[in-house]
């Protein structure tokens, strides 16, 4: 185990360079070919723990660099790099040459921002996050360091171009979507504004998958992003950690509990590079990757001819890297699953307390930890930090529960990124009981503790409202109740009264008979006498007489079947009572039929001092609905983090044409570190040239689109047609099928006119798509195919030619979207209002100049606020009225509009091939049903849609106005910068401040 993570140290030497050599990795230049910035000094960068470099040395070692400096590493590393022959220096090999020419200023840097953090103990943020996407790094690292120019023009001395040589790059397979962009933006910020922080993550050997599609739809296969290898990474053999699963708790003398045998594998450190821009600093993103020793190879086994089980401890240990969200439908998925979370929290918060070990030095004092430690949990996958944190506390470190407890509490913070249920994590308890028992039995605690918070604030009086919130806000869902809180949800049989009062009821109720039974026959009798006047005085008397005895055996009759009847009844109720027993609500015991489970979203915010949702709408759903009890029961914990995306990447690099334009127009290129500036374009939003130079730029971003559709797909498609983009994970709920039935819609109109009326009536459009849809979400797979078959027949129909092209770019990624997003011109943000957390896709295309179609969701509300309500087009209905929509739908109220029955029956006449489509338009039929009823409101917001497509129409055909448009979008989308979402959770939640190196 390692004891601190040490830093790459930089030497200078005079003795001929070696391979492998002083206990570490060496990267450098022989003498003639230096590394950019100090002329023929030869570098050597060592993974050892030794003592600080001295400021003049670190100073010494970031001067200026020239091309010609830059040419000769480069050079140096497409010759001494063992990557590839020789023969050829080839834009692949010249690649990875350029990256390790960048990677030796980077870890410079790298080393002194370490060696600075460690002399300075600041306060350190480290970022958790199952997902960083991060796109290629060449092009960000050089732009970061100011040296674009400088290395375009040393590959050009070498015969290659900078931006050939750069897309030779693949997409690091480390992320799927928004979670892991959000994260890779806010490690750019962080660095840019000198913030100490580091990422962890896994480093997943094959990604989520490579999409393919076919005529069949989706297709997928495993990532291949490392098969040439990953020039940006350092492998840190030096710095492991053991991660321990299954096995059993035990106590031991010391009255410590020890968690024993089980499966034992190892995490091993990968180092990249996080460079800041305009700055020294430069931090890190370390991702772990997991292995067992050579030991672990069970050689007997292999020689007697049983290679997998001879392999089986390496595999075991080898595939928990391998897939990014493995399928999880069966049990072997769930604890693999289960796996990769608890060595993502485990490694890393080892790691931290190295960290800390070292830098407290002699003075250690763990009561300092929360004042030196950030953790910050990015959404509920690294859950299991709350649990681990505490079980290093107490088993390894020899805290009591109360002291790791509030060292954990201080310690830990929680970012929320869903309001699904589906997507607020619940993992098996019989799982993790069997994979993590310790933590089991911490996650047992917590529970009770909260359960005696929630007594404590709501009392006992109201058991109805104690049971709600108990019911509400356990960690543990359906598991029971401990006795000293169950009991307080017994309700009491109701007694029998004691059989001395019952047999005294009895007689005076028979008492009471007889008495009734006198009076009657008194009435009887004297009718009797009345009615037979005439009649003789014996008959007379014998009727009285016999009336007399008949009434007399009655009583007799009467008290003795009752007296029977209270001895029987005395009998039976003093055996009921001697066998009576409390009854207890059903509430405190767990149902078998139900799974027991623990809510790790529940943990999250129990366990933590903060939880901020990430967008104001999405933070108030937060409080009002997801977790309103725990908002009430602890409201200062609860705030607000808009989500926001870096500037440098999202429009400065990937967009140089914009950006000229923007800095020439401001006066200063100032606006990429201040994005405030970019209001300073309102004033020109109107001004001919600069409307001019804007739509000149978007046509030439327009035209590596068009270059990419045709690499891609084989489309050829118009750059004089409105680009119209929605570009994101495929779900029910981004409604990507509200999208393609509207175009199906405009393509039936269209169809039903002729070509001068098509003409007159819609602007060309190229609708394009992209996005992955889950291996196993076959309704988003549906949504994927039926979108490629609209392609297939509207791409190919003559009569409409280029007024309607659909595009479906296969294998969205960063760098995909770094050439969609500066081109398009309307982009699609169109989700179920009140079911999209932010979104940060909206903010990269409001920032390139895009107009926004959609919904009151997520950051859509203040990206509209800010850019002004005339530059976006809105449509649908607002969060507030989606539970009342779905219970009419419910109720059979809804009544469709005629032109969203149309497009369905369209659709399903076969028109779009042969195929299918009943599941897909299934799931707008009926009013009630899993899988249908229209759940995600697509039949209820269709007509608005169409509606606001026209308004967009007849906005585009003006192009001043839409020009106007574009230019405030720019200008109104400065507060989307995750420059300052990070000074927020620098300054509300982690309490850290910059660190710039001197």
């Amino acid at each position: 185990m390692a004891t601190a993570s040490a830093p790459l140290q930089l030497a200078t030497a005079s003795r001929p360079r070696t391979r492998c050599g002083g206990g570490g990795l060496h990267v450098g230049a022989r003498v003639g070919a230096a590394p950019p910035g100090r002329g023929h000094r030869r570098l050597a960068v060592r993974s050892v723990q030794g003592s600080a470099l001295p400021e003049e040395e670190i100073a010494s070692v970031l001067d200026p660099i020239d091309s010609s400096a830059i040419a000769s590493n480069i050079k140096h590393h497409a010759e001494f790099t063992p990557l590839f022959s020789p023969e050829h220096f080839s834009p692949l090999k010249a690649y990875h040459a350029t990256a390790k020419s960048v990677l030796d200023t980077l870890i410079m840097n790298w080393n002194a921002t370490y060696d600075y953090y460690n002399r300075t103990n600041v306060k350190q943020a480290y970022y958790l996050s199952m997902e960083f996407l991060q796109g290629r790094a060449l092009t960000n690292a050089v732009g970061n360091l100011e040296l674009t120019g400088q290395y375009a023009e040393a590959l050009n001395q070498l015969g290659q171009n900078l931006e050939n040589v750069a897309t030779q790059e693949p997409d690091a397979a480390l992320g799927n979507g928004g979670l892991g962009r959000l994260a890779s933006c806010f490690l750019d910020s962080l660095a840019t504004l000198n913030y100490p922080a580091w990422g962890y993550g896994l480093r997943y050997k094959y990604g989520l998958f490579k999409q393919i599609i076919t005529k069949d739809g989706q297709e997928e296969v495993a990532e291949n992003w490392l098969e040439m290898g990953n020039p940006w990474e350092i492998v840190r053999n030096d710095i492991s950690y053991p991660v321990k699963f299954y096995g059993k708790v035990v106590e031991g003398t010391d009255g410590k509990k020890h968690w024993i045998g089980g499966e034992n594998i190892k995490a091993v450190a990968h180092d990249i590079p996080i460079p800041g821009y305009k700055t020294k600093t430069t931090n890190n993103l370390r991702l772990w990757s997991t292995m067992v020793p050579a030991k672990d190879f069970n050689l007997d086994a292999f020689n007697a001819g049983d290679h997998t089980s001879a392999y089986e401890a390496h595999l075991n240990a080898e595939k928990i890297c391998h897939i990014l969200y493995p399928g999880d439908e069966a049990p072997e998925g769930k604890l693999l699953r289960l796996k990769q979370q608890y060595t993502l929290c485990s490694a890393s918060l080892q790691d931290i307390i190295a960290h800390f070990e070292k830098r407290a030095g002699n003075s250690l004092n763990w009561d300092d930890f929360p004042s030196k430690v950030a953790v910050q949990m990015n959404d509920t996958h690294p859950t299991l930090c709350i649990p681990e944190l505490m079980r290093i506390l107490m088993d390894v470190k020899g805290l009591s529960w109360n002291e790791a407890w509030s060292i954990t509490e201080r310690t830990v913070a929680y970012t929320n990124h869903t309001v699904l249920p589906e997507a607020l994590e619940k993992w098996s308890l019989d799982i993790m009981q069997k994979l993590l028992p310790r933590h089991v039995e911490i996650i047992e605690t917590i529970d009770g503790e909260l359960m005696n918070t929630i007594i404590s604030k709501y009392g006992t009086a109201d058991t109805s409202l104690l049971k709600k919130k108990i019911k509400e806000m356990r960690i543990l869902d359906n598991v029971d109740l401990p006795a000293s809180i169950a009991k307080l949800f017994v309700k009491p049989k109701e007694k029998k009264e004691s059989p001395s009062k019952l047999k005294e009821k009895f007689l005076v109720k028979s008492l009471e008979t007889i008495v009734e039974v006198e009076e009657t026959e008194s009435e009887v009798e004297k009718n009797i006498v009345s009615e037979t006047v005439e009649t003789e005085s014996e008959v007379e008397k014998n009727i009285v007489s016999e009336t007399v005895e008949t009434e007399s055996e009655v009583e007799k009759n009467i008290v003795s079947e009752t007296v029977e009847g209270v001895v029987e009844s005395e009998e039976i109720v003093e055996a009921e009572n001697e066998d009576s027993e409390d009854e207890l609500d059903p509430f405190v015991k767990s149902d078998p039929k139900l799974p027991r489970v623990v809510r790790m979203a529940n943990l999250c915010v129990v366990g933590g001092h903060s939880v901020n949702g990430v967008a104001e709408i999405h933070s108030e759903i937060v409080k009002e609905d997801v977790f309103n009890g725990f908002y009430e029961m602890w409201p200062t914990k609860f705030q607000n983090k808009t989500n926001g995306v870096t500037p440098r990447r999202w429009i400065r690099f990937c967009n140089p044409e914009s950006s000229s334009i923007i800095s020439k127009w401001i006066g200063s290129d100032d606006w990429i570190l201040n994005t405030d500036k970019l209001a300073e374009l309102k004033k020109f939003a109107d001004n001919e040239d600069l409307q001019s130079e804007w739509r000149a730029a978007k046509k030439a971003n327009k035209m590596k689109v068009v270059s990419l559709i045709r690499d891609k797909t084989g489309y050829i498609v118009s750059p004089d047609a409105m680009f119209d983009v929605q570009v994101k994970r495929i779900h029910e709920y981004k409604r990507q099928l509200l999208n393609i039935l509207g175009i199906v819609y405009r393509y039936k109109k269209m169809k039903e006119m002729s070509a001068k009326e098509r003409v007159k009536s819609f602007v060309p459009r190229v609708c394009i798509f992209g996005g992955k849809a889950f291996a196993t979400y076959i309704q988003a797979k549906r949504i994927v195919k039926f979108i490629t078959d609209v392609a297939a027949t509207v791409n190919h129909d003559p009569e409409i030619g280029d007024l309607l092209k659909v595009v479906f770019v296969p294998d969205y990624n960063v760098s995909i979207a770094e050439t969609l997003i500066p081109a398009s011109e309307l982009s699609q943000h169109i989700s179920t209002a009140g079911m999209e957390a932010s979104g940060t896709s909206n903010m990269k295309f409001a920032m390139n100049g895009c107009i926004l179609i959609g919904t009151l969701d997520g950051a859509n509300v203040e990206i509209r606020e800010e850019v002004g309500a005339e530059n976006f087009f809105l449509f649908g209905a607002e969060a507030h009225e989606v539970a009342g929509l779905r219970k009419e739908r419910a109720q059979g109220k809804f009544v469709p509009d005629p032109r969203f029955e149309e497009v369905k029956k369209y659709v399903c006449s076969g028109v779009f091939r042969s195929c299918n489509y009943d599941e897909l338009m299934g799931s707008l039929e009926g009013n009630e049903g899993y899988g249908r009823a229209d759940y995600f409101l697509v039949g209820k917001d269709f007509p608005s849609y169409i509606e606001c497509q026209k308004k967009v129409d007849e906005a585009y055909r003006n192009q001043k106005l839409w020009t106007r448009m574009s230019i405030l979008n720019t200008a109104g989308s400065s507060k989307f910068s995750s420059d300052r979402t990070i000074h927020e959770y620098a300054k509300d939640i982690w309490d850290i401040s910059p660190a710039i190196l001197p």
